[in-house]
């Protein structure tokens, strides 16, 4: 009895529960994967227990708690991992924050507006056990999961160039920016690149990227010019690549090749030019409006640019000249299929000198007043040997047009100056003078021969003149008529007076010369400038 009672069947029910309970334990913590730690700048829209970690929409996990760090800068995730998705934590493996997010290049994570924010897991292709992981603030633009051609862009200056931005072939859509970043030595903005599968087979070795963010507007030797990209391309920024037309494209590049980022396709389609020789050029005149880079042409083609302007290069302080240094390709004045060896450049250079090569600055645009160098041949001029200073020969120069017109214009200016000008001036004056007395004397003969015709006049009146014989009357009669064409209303009078006046203006313009040569010596070569530009009379006044 004692027996039976002491195994009662009610003692079952709690050992099964502790079986139960154990089994279920057991299955609690053998079905729980690795936890992992997650580092992040801020847990907006996290929370422990509630937010899931997945992998391609797939839940693979959930945060467990949520800490600040000791630093007090950023945050720990904590997450817990199922059991078997352990071969999801390799090295390179990304986490990121996936909320909505609306940016100049697109909008994404608006699917959480209503499931809540997620941690998005991207398996690496690395080593297994790592459980520690700083996650990425902004969320990659490509899958690495996507086959594709991924590659590195460098830059000068980020623009306005973004995660997300556009990469364009001949205007079309064929990849992404997945990153920038300031490179270690704060001098380069980095870029990681990513070009679809079925379009990797584009970037080639020679291939060139240039951006194409916002509106360009430049000014040089060909003027103002304005370009504009897609509307896309100007508020999100962009990035365009081809090869250029005249260059070998080259193989088929990998994953994680460099190139360099150009500002503009301009600068992008210049860097092919390959100088092979640098020359200095001595300029005996002002090189305003000639810029670092601007064009060196022959007859028209361009050969070179201007590497770098600096009295460094001539440190003779009698100097006066102004020292350019180009940077000349001498490939592109060679004739087709004909190869010039490196040691052949100066020689040839030398025989060019010679022969009247000579270097000049002309203006390329007369709206932006950019110059260029121009190269080309004038035999008139004196024979010349290849110099150099310090390293670089030197080309000679000719002045430019416009230097040439202000050296004419100078010598001009300097025989006007040489002038007896005062010499000039008191034979006029005494000119004047001689004609003013000549103008008294032709008064006062005038004034005579008028007394004689109203003597004569008198007399032909008189009675006692009837009485004389008619061939005397006659006489009288016939120079009283010639004395008549003299007097006041007479012909040869009022031609003498017409003379006088002529006489009169003539001297009152050699007056007005004389004070002109005196103030404006150079009036003789320009004219007078308010001849030439009369003012307007007021307004009521005729």
């Amino acid at each position: 009895m004692r027996s039976a009672q002491r195994w009662n069947v009610v003692w079952a029910i709690p050992i099964l529960a502790i079986l139960i309970g154990g089994w279920m334990l057991y299955q609690n913590v053998s079905s729980k994967g690795p936890e992992v730690s997650v580092r992040f700048e801020t847990a907006e829209g996290i929370a422990a227990g509630k937010t899931d970690i997945r992998c391609r929409s797939v839940t693979v996990g959930k945060v467990t708690r949520v800490e600040l760090d000791d630093n007090l800068q950023s945050v720990l995730v904590y997450g817990q991992l199922d059991n078997g998705n352990e071969v999801l934590l390799r090295k390179g493996t990304r986490f990121w924050v996936v909320r909505p997010r609306v940016s100049t290049a697109d909008v994404s994570g608006l699917g959480t507006l209503l499931t809540g924010a997620y941690i998005e897991l991207e398996p690496g292709t690395g080593d297994l056990g790592i459980r520690k992981w700083i996650g990425l603030e902004t969320p990659p633009a490509t899958s690495r999961s996507v086959p594709g051609r991924r590659l590195t862009l460098v830059s000068e200056e980020a623009g306005s160039l973004s995660v997300g931005s556009t990469i364009y072939y001949k205007g079309y859509d064929v990849g992404r920016i997945e990153s920038r970043e300031l490179d270690a030595d704060g001098r380069r903005i980095v870029y990681e690149a990513f070009v679809r599968e079925e379009y990797q087979a584009l970037v080639r070795e020679n291939t060139k990227f240039w951006n194409t963010s916002g509106v360009d507007i430049s000014a040089g030797v060909d003027g103002f010019k304005i370009r504009t990209p897609s509307i896309q391309a100007m508020i999100a920024g962009g990035v365009s690549f081809s090869v250029n037309e005249n260059e070998e494209p080259g193989e088929m590049v990998s994953d994680g090749s460099i190139f360099e980022l150009h500002d503009d396709a301009e600068h992008a389609n210049s860097s092919i030019f390959e100088p092979t020789l640098q020359v200095l050029l001595l300029f005996d005149q002002s090189v305003r409006g000639l810029n670092v880079s601007a064009p060196v042409e022959y007859r028209g083609i361009r050969i070179g640019r201007v590497k770098s302007i600096s009295f460094d290069f001539v440190r003779e302080k009698e100097n006066q000249k102004v020292p350019v240094l180009v940077e000349l390709d001498s490939g592109l004045l060679r004739a087709t299929g004909e190869e010039i060896l490196p040691e052949d450049e100066l020689p040839r250079l030398e025989e060019g000198i010679r022969n009247g090569l000579r270097a000049t600055l002309k203006i390329g645009s007369l709206l932006t007043g950019a110059m260029f160098v121009d190269f080309d041949y004038y035999p008139e001029e004196t024979i010349e040997n290849l110099t150099y200073k310090g390293d670089y020969p030197v080309v000679p120069t000719l002045a430019s047009g416009f230097a040439q017109i202000e050296v004419k214009l100078a010598s001009i200016l300097e025989k006007i100056d040489a002038l007896p000008t005062d010499e000039m001036v008191a034979q006029i004056t005494n000119a004047a003078r001689e004609t003013a007395t000549t103008i008294s004397e032709a008064k006062l003969a005038l004034k005579q021969i008028e007394k004689a015709a109203a003597a004569a006049r008198e007399t032909m009146a008189n009675p006692e003149f009837k009485k004389l014989p008619a061939d005397l009357r006659k006489s009288l009669a016939t120079l009283d008529k010639s004395v008549s064409s003299i007097g006041p209303d007479g012909a040869i009078q009022g031609d003498l007076l017409r003379t006088l006046d002529e006489l009169r203006s003539a001297m009152r313009s050699m007056e007005a010369l004389s004070d002109t040569i005196k103030d404006r010596p150079n009036s003789l070569l320009f004219g007078n400038e308010e001849s030439k530009n009369p003012r307007p009379k007021a307004a009521g006044k005729r």
